[in-house]
Order: C-alpha cells, then structure tokens, then sequence
C-alpha cells in the first residue's frame, strides 16, 4: 500500500467522522428558560433556583434568560403583585418583552406561569407551534375542556409539557407512596387550603395541592365523585375502580395545614409537617427540560382535572355521585369545538 493511497484514506475516514459529528445534534451548552407571566411569587422562587451558580446536578446548565409579563386585570392576586414580581425579575437581570412571539425568539424551553388559568390554552399555543417544551403551573386552565384541548394541542404540535403543583415532589408524600408498613394502598385522606376564586371551578385554583397529593398517592382509576359543601369547607370523596377510596378534605376555616394519611393492607401511615418548597419540583422541570420527557403523563393530569370537575358538578347536583366519563365526555366535545373554531 503506497504512502499516498494512506493518506488518502485517513483523509477519507477523517471527513465521514467529521460529517456525522456535524449530523448530530449537539445540545446546547445553557438552555434558555423563558417566562410567561409575572404575577406569581413562583417565578422569583424559580429563577433563583435556576440562576444559581452554584447550581449542580439536574439543576445545572439552565438560565431564565427572558420573560413577558401578561396578567389579569379582573383577578386581584394578578393586578395587584405583578409590577412588583416584574420588577424583581428585571432585577435578577433577566430581560421582559412585550410579547409571547418576541419571548419564543429567545429562549429554548419555557414556564408558562400566569397565575390565571383561562388564558394558558391561548399562551400555550405558539409554545407549542414553536416546539418548545413546555411546564404550565397550575392551574392548568381555567375549565376541564381546556385542559383536554391543551394536551389535544400539544399532541398536534408533537410539543413535550406537564403540569404539576409543587406539593407532588414532597419527600415525605413521595415516601408515603413506597412505605413498607403500608403494604397495598387501599385508600388516602389529604387535606389542605382551598380558597375559592370566582373565575375558576372551585378546586382548580388553591384545591389543586391537596387533590394532587391524593393522586400522587391513589394513582389513577377514580370512578365516581361525590362532594358535600359549606362555607368553610369541602369533603370530596372519589371511589376507584378497585373499590378504593380516596378523599380530600379542602378547608376555608380554621387551621389550614397540609397533610395525608395513606390506608394500607397491613397499616395506616400519616404524613405531617411543612412541605419541602418548590426545589423539588424545579428539579423535575429542569430533568424534563433537558430529557423532553414529561414525568406525569397528560391522561393523569386530564383524570385530576376531571376529578375536580365531577366535584363541581357533583355540588351542583346537590351531593349526588358523579362519574368522571361523564364530565370528560362532555368536556371532549367543548375541547373539539374550541380547536375547531379557535375561540
């Protein structure tokens, strides 16, 4: 073999290397985050974490880099904190536009963060068209038909999201799901604060945590709903195809801490004490911002939804049982019709 064809073939096999290092999609070295909506205590909690130098593990190798503000002038807790959150956020350097299109120019991957939910189905759409993944604090949306629409569009777009309240990843909940001493769960009590806020379904705007909880433990498979009502507070029982029973107990008066207590087939375990903060979803975020796997798949987010839902509708019926294929069918079809005429 002469000296010229050697050289001529490492010149070869030097350019096929080269080419498929140039395929490969290589991944950015900072992921940039970006914010819609500035009118939660959420969005400082997350950047400072995010922002960290210090930041190590999954946690590392992402930036909140931009944010736009948005808001809701017809709901207090929006009006009158977001100018002070967008100035807080200004100072952590991070930049605010005026629009949704001008954040997705910016950013890879964004937390859709609008403390209203009925606008989220509207923002989340160009999130999704641009491809970006995609977590939407809770909650969700602002009805049962727009939670299904929003997954129904991110499935159109093939576009990654989850929605989760932070009290999820508590360690202590997270612990109660795998405890040795309860052997097989056969039923859960959680508790917690449950505000209401007149422009949201009763449980999706601060009953959400407690009912997330109870999923967290119960998994899904919830049947029928019943709920009993008063001023000061909500029992809401769900029935699961296995015949476990699963209730939440929402409190508007008195002590409003949280908590659960796990019923299995050899013990009771109860779960007290203050919740771990939003470190331990964040970290959940930032794996799924890199990884663009969702860590809680959109039909357990759709069931929970549904189950508020059915406690709605199981109030307005005066306490009666509610089956949820009966509140999602419905919401189908509200959810087909609004992708349909975009409204």
């Amino acid at each position: 073999m002469t000296r010229r064809f050697c050289l001529a073939c490492i010149v070869i096999v030097l350019s096929v290397i080269t080419a498929r290092a140039t395929d490969t999609p290589v991944a950015p070295a900072v992921i940039r985050v970006g914010i819609i909506g500035l009118d939660t205590s959420h969005v400082t909690a997350f950047t400072k974490i995010l922002n960290d130098p210090k930041a190590q593990g999954d946690l590392a190798g992402l930036r909140v880099v931009a944010a736009f503000p948005g808001g809701s002038p017809d709901i207090e807790s929006s009006r009158t904190r977001i100018d002070k959150f967008t100035q807080e956020i200004r100072g952590m350097n991070v930049e605010i536009v005026d629009s949704i299109p001008a954040l997705l120019g910016k950013v890879d991957v964004v937390l859709l963060e609008s403390v209203d939910g009925r606008p989220h189905l509207a923002q989340a759409k160009p999130v999704f068209e641009a491809g970006k993944p995609v977590f939407i604090d809770k909650p969700l949306a602002g009805s049962l038909a727009d939670v299904i629409a929003i997954s129904e569009l991110a499935a159109r777009h093939k576009t990654p999201w989850f929605s989760s309240s932070s009290l999820r990843y508590d360690s202590a909940l997270q612990a109660l799901k795998h405890e040795p001493k309860l052997g097989d769960i056969v039923g859960c009590q959680t508790w917690g604060p449950c505000p209401l806020e007149k422009n949201h379904p009763d449980l999706f705007w601060y009953g959400i945590h407690g009912c997330e909880m109870l999923y967290t433990v119960m998994g899904t498979g919830c049947q029928t709903v019943t709920r009993v009502h008063t001023e000061g507070t909500d029992v809401v029982t769900g029935v699961w195809k296995e015949g476990r029973v699963g209730t939440f107990r929402g409190i508007r008066a008195g002590k409003a801490d949280y908590g659960a207590i796990a019923f299995g087939s050899k013990g009771i375990v109860p779960v007290f004490g203050d919740p771990d903060g939003y470190k331990p979803l964040v970290v959940q975020i930032a794996r799924f911002f890199k990884t663009r796997q969702p860590p809680i798949a959109a039909e357990e987010t759709i069931e929970l939804y549904a189950f508020m839902e059915a406690a709605d509708e199981s109030k307005r019926q005066g306490g009666a049982p509610v089956k949820l294929e009966t509140v999602v069918a419905k919401a189908r079809e509200e959810a087909k019709a609004r992708l349909e005429t975009g409204k």
